[in-house]
């Protein structure tokens, strides 16, 4: 048996069958836009990193510390009962 090398492996891929892969644009609903590869030319998002919160540090935790002392409140939890 004889091994065959990652070069002549390729050569042995079926031609005119794979799509395009091209650089692409990739355009925020923010504006922001940036390159990337893809088989499409243009790529319209709604959120990318630059406006998504998780990524701007920009989320609210506040609401969610607000619903967990709600919850406590109702069903009579405290933490100084630990």
């Amino acid at each position: 048996m004889t091994c065959i090398s990652h070069g002549e492996r390729r050569n042995n891929m079926k031609k005119n069958i794979h799509p395009n892969y091209v650089e692409a644009t990739v355009t925020c609903a923010c504006g922001n836009t940036f390159k990337t590869k893809s088989t499409k030319s243009d790529i319209s998002v709604e959120v990318c990193s630059a406006c998504h919160p998780f990524y701007t540090g920009m989320q609210n935790t506040t609401t969610r510390k607000g619903q967990v002392d709600k919850f406590n409140k109702k069903y009579g939890f405290n933490n100084e009962s630990k």
